[in-house]
């Protein structure tokens, strides 16, 4: 569990393909301490675990589905990415609950100077339109976001200063790919309706007997 609050941002060493999965390296300075083998580090708001360490450098195996689902890929080295150690019980939570889990990619359209902020505006795929609300969170990169605008193609995001800074949101361009993480409460909400929905459609046969849940068999 991590909590969209990006530590430092890591330069990609290496992205190679081994004989039992992709191999990722990274150079980092802060998430580095304390880590040791089987931790997990959000990168790019990808959880993944740590594999090998050494004194700045981080080494991670990614599966075909992960580097399909993410722009870790495309990083290439000398690249950077956001890094984020996992949420520790008394840390604190300074964004909002992220899994590490991407949804799915998104399309940077706009990134522009509007004053002394940033607008962004960014695509997503159509299946996740019910998950984003105006001032809800979502996580772009690992970055906890508030949502500005929604329609059925894409949402906008206003970035402070601080943000283009510490994040590597800052050299992103119009067109670049970004991980989405969508909100996990409004996930869990739209599945709960789904299933209502499907039961409203889906009506008791008479006589039939209830359902009995399995934890009470």
């Amino acid at each position: 569990m991590f909590t969209g609050i990006v530590e430092e941002v890591g330069r990609v060493v290496s992205f190679e393909h081994k004989a039992a999965a992709w191999r990722l390296v990274v150079e980092a300075s802060v998430v580095v301490q304390g880590a040791a083998i089987g931790d997990s580090i959000a990168v790019n708001g990808c959880c993944l675990t740590v594999v090998e360490r050494e004194a700045k450098r981080l080494s991670f195996d990614l599966l075909e589905e992960t580097v399909r689902l993410t722009n870790i890929s495309q990083v290439g080295a000398g690249g950077v990415v956001n890094l984020e150690r996992s949420l520790r019980p008394d840390g604190s939570m300074g964004g909002h609950f992220v899994s590490g889990h991407v949804d799915g990619p998104g399309e940077i359209a706009v990134l522009e100077p509007r004053g002394a902020d940033r607008y962004l505006r960014v695509r997503y795929p159509a299946q996740y339109r019910g998950l984003l609300v105006p001032k809800g969170s979502i996580a772009i990169d690992g970055v906890s976001l508030t949502v500005v605008e929604v329609t059925d193609e894409w949402f906008s995001i206003w970035l402070i200063p601080h943000t283009m800074e510490v994040t590597n949101l800052g050299g992103r361009r119009a067109g670049d790919r970004v991980n989405l993480e969508f909100d996990m409460l409004a996930k869990y909400v739209d599945r709960l309706l789904a299933l209502r929905e499907a039961a409203a459609r889906s009506p008791q046969v008479p006589g039939d007997a209830p359902v009995k849940p399995t934890w009470q068999s």
